[in-house]
């Protein structure tokens, strides 16, 4: 076989393939066998005839197209395999030269994974540190199950700090006095001091009665999550639907016994330290490996293929759909929020899904480089624990579906690489 390659960008490769004669005589021996199944010879049993006879008996044009197909696929894959490529697409074939059955000459384009230059990452370091759970963090999951334990009873006053006010709001641009959307609510249960609002919004809150509204203007602070609303100057009209005094109960024993099965408040506190040492060794092993990533990401050289990009793109957008949807907010509202078109938000996502394909590929050339291979028994186990998590059949098929099982295992290979890379920078 022969090649000339030629590379029209960093990612995408132009192939002009010549095929072998001992390749094409494979590919013809194997169609033959194929179609020979089907093809009846008078005076012969099925599939007993002479080759040379079932050859003159097939329709040539379906031949004919059996063999491109299977020339073209076998001579694309010997050529990729050949000049180490790691196509990212379905190639775009185009047929040069064809003489039945002796002369194939193809012109293939992909787009691939271009050269990636690695820095020297065993030498990249990241200091890992202990996981600290303080007095604070227990008080405020102590806190939070007191307020879920409370008596709650109706009051006829003024609401003060640490009442619960349910009310209506609704916010309007104090420029424009047009409603802001994202910036309004109905029936909203407050917890006066919990600072779940913007700043200064609880404290207008106070001292309002059941049945009566007010209406105060703020500024969203600089550093607000809806880039729309950082700084903007809004009025808010509020009602007191009810005011509702929460009685919380003493942190004893006896509460202790109400909110689990803990013989004394010292066991619950000790629950709740290991349940936070979790959560925070979980989230703290999150943003190591992210912080990781991100410093070999820096130090790398390599051109990023477009498809992947956009692929990335496509994912990050599904996936803040569903999480708007599950909000109960239409993606419509949500762009409106955040004061963007639907494409001026999507450009916005494309910093982050670059990143996500850099240490993709980085990831997968680090594997690569260090060997990293997963076995059938380990896929096996990691795939019969996630059957475990899911009760439903329908799911389990699935996770058996070769597809899954590819994903499933390019999972592990990272998870393993990770791994590695973590080892040498804690060295």
């Amino acid at each position: 076989m022969q090649i000339i390659r030629d590379n029209p960008t960093p990612t995408t490769t132009k192939l002009t393939i010549t095929a072998d004669e001992t390749t094409l005589q494979e590919v013809k021996a194997a169609v033959l066998q194929r179609l020979s199944r089907d093809v009846k010879v008078p005076g012969f049993r099925d599939g007993k005839a002479p080759i040379e006879l079932i050859e003159k008996n097939l329709n040539e044009s379906l031949y004919q197209t059996e063999f491109l197909e299977q020339a073209v696929s076998r001579v694309y894959i010997d050529a990729v395999e050949q000049e180490n490529l790691k196509p990212i697409s379905q190639p775009n074939v185009e047929i040069s030269k064809f003489v039945p059955f002796n002369t194939l000459e193809i012109t293939v384009e992909v787009e691939v994974v271009g050269p990636i230059k690695l820095p020297d990452y065993k030498k990249i370091k990241q200091p890992l540190e202990p996981v600290k759970v303080t007095a604070d963090d227990i008080n405020a999951v102590l806190d939070d199950l007191k307020v879920r334990a409370a008596e709650k009873k109706d009051v006829d006053r003024a609401a003060k700090s640490g009442d619960e006010v349910t009310i209506d709001f609704a916010g309007r641009d104090a420029k424009t006095n047009e409603p802001i959307a994202g910036a309004d609510g109905k029936s909203y249960p407050l917890i006066l001091g919990s600072n779940s609002f913007i700043p200064g919004f609880e404290e207008n809150v106070i001292g309002i009665k059941p049945g009566e509204e007010k209406e105060f203007t703020l500024t969203f602070p600089a550093d607000y999550g809806v880039k729309a609303l950082q700084k903007r100057e809004v009025i808010f009209k509020i009602t007191a639907n009810k005011v509702t005094e929460l009685v919380t109960p003493k942190l004893d024993d006896e509460f202790a016994s109400k909110v689990g099965p803990f013989k004394s408040l010292a066991e619950l506190k000790a629950d709740i330290k290991k349940q936070v040492e979790s959560d925070k060794q979980y989230q703290q092993e999150r943003d190591y490996n992210n912080q990781l990533l991100e410093k070999i990401a820096e130090k790398t050289t390599l051109e990023l293929p477009a498809s992947m990009v956009e692929e990335a793109m496509d994912r990050m957008e599904d996936e803040e759909k569903r999480n708007i949807a599950y909000r109960g907010q239409t993606w419509q509202e949500h762009l409106a929020e955040e004061g963007l078109t639907a494409e001026q938000h999507r450009e916005k996502q494309r910093a982050g899904a670059e990143l996500r394909t850099k240490v993709s590929l980085i990831l997968s050339e680090i594997a690569e480089k260090e060997k990293v291979t997963v076995t059938k028994e380990e896929l096996d186990l990691r795939i019969q624990l996630l059957k475990g998590q899911y009760g439903d059949p329908s799911m389990q098929v699935e996770l058996d579906k070769q597809e899954n099982r590819r994903d499933i295992a390019s999972r592990l290979v990272s998870e393993k690489t990770l791994e590695i890379l973590r080892n040498y920078a804690a060295a």
